[in-house]
């Protein structure tokens, strides 16, 4: 089975990372991948070193028909079978690159639709495309919904999956590096900072006071880039902690390439959200055995089993959630006991095999 996938940028977030880890995964389960990109970003030579046969191109143009010649011709020389688009300018692209071709057509979504031009095109894909792939229920009723598209066409939801091998610690010690001792009990979340209402560190930031108040010996940790666009909503966060008073026990850690030695020193993570798909981050601190707090929208509850394995929280209520964060801290049994469990549904769901599997089920069915 000959399969490209095809990714704009490779820059960090957690479709990057998901591809990736199909990439590194694809042909344990029969599936000959090739991945292109046209644009390239931070993690090119990951893909150049995951086993997938790899092709950068460069496009200068939305639409531009060198690139579109380029993956035709990538197509036609490799005997490529099924296409797999991951963003509306990557199906686009796909789509004219396949014309008149044999050729099968998948396109996922991984989040909310940034703007109009975006919903245009997706209406205009997602008729053309054989399997239209959502991350999660909750995503696919958020776009029919809210974005007004026809989701029930081809429509199939695949959850995303995380290579478990990729999150064993390295030994870095994040702890040492902020000059912390074994005794802090740390906290954290991991996820950039989106210009789009996507993230909500600063909900986590107002319930920090009440937090360090109760817990003397508590830290927290943010990791993720800025957006260009976001650095309003990152100063907002960072003004927030220093006015009162707590800014040295907040770090902000920026962009990190060390994500598995973070969780590995996490005591408690804190996934604080306004909209989501299904977000790698949250898979990923599962199956690294690290307890979870996670606001109650419904791609969060959806991926946390109905809030059966981590603690809930309201949107945007940093009472409330500074309340649970203070709970579990002093509990620590409670804290193992949802991570254990949490694990165990991880494996079960969102395990890079489980979703190749899945994958593999829907290529075959063409």
């Amino acid at each position: 089975m000959k399969v490209l996938h095809l990714l704009d940028t490779v820059n960090r977030g957690g479709a990057e990372t998901l591809i990736l880890d199909v990439c590194r995964n694809a042909a344990d389960f029969g599936i000959d991948l090739t991945f292109a990109t046209t644009q390239g970003g931070e993690l090119e030579a990951d893909f150049r070193a995951s086993g997938a046969a790899f092709y950068r191109l460069n496009r200068r143009l939305p639409i531009d028909f060198g690139a579109i010649l380029q993956l035709r011709k990538i197509i036609k020389e490799r005997e490529i079978e099924i296409v797999h688009a991951h963003q509306a300018v990557d199906g686009l692209q796909l789509y004219l690159a396949t014309a008149g071709l044999p050729v099968k057509r998948v396109l996922t979504f991984h989040g909310f639709v940034a703007d109009a031009k975006n919903r245009r095109t997706l209406r205009f894909l997602i008729p053309r495309m054989n399997a239209n792939i959502y991350v999660s229920r909750s995503l696919q009723n958020w776009l029919e919904q809210t974005d007004k598209l026809d989701v029930g066409r081809n429509s199939h939801v695949i959850y995303n999956g995380t290579d478990a091998k990729r999150l064993e610690p390295t030994g870095k010690n994040l702890r040492k590096e902020l000059g912390l001792s074994e005794g802090v009990l740390l906290l954290g979340m991991i996820g950039n900072f989106y210009r789009d209402p996507r993230k909500d560190q600063l909900t986590l930031c107002r319930a920090l006071p009440s937090v360090f108040a109760e817990i003397g010996n508590a830290h927290c940790v943010f990791a993720g880039k800025t957006e260009v666009g976001a650095e309003e909503k990152f100063r907002e966060c960072a003004d927030f902690c220093r006015e009162n008073g707590i800014g040295e026990k907040v770090h902000f850690l920026g962009v990190r390439d060390d994500i598995p030695d973070g969780l590995a020193a996490l005591d408690l993570f804190v996934f604080s959200s306004l909209q989501e798909g299904l977000p790698i981050a949250l898979t990923e601190a599962m199956l690294a055995g690290v307890p979870l707090i996670v606001s109650d929208i419904e791609p969060l509850l959806e991926a946390s089993g109905d809030g059966k394995y981590t603690e809930v929280f309201p949107v945007k209520n940093a009472e409330i959630l500074g309340e649970k964060i203070i709970n579990l801290l002093k509990d620590e049994n409670r804290r193992e006991d949802l991570a254990v469990r949490a694990l165990k549904f991880a494996e079960e769901t969102f395990s890079i095999e489980a979703h190749l599997q899945n994958l593999k089920e829907l290529y075959n069915s063409f």
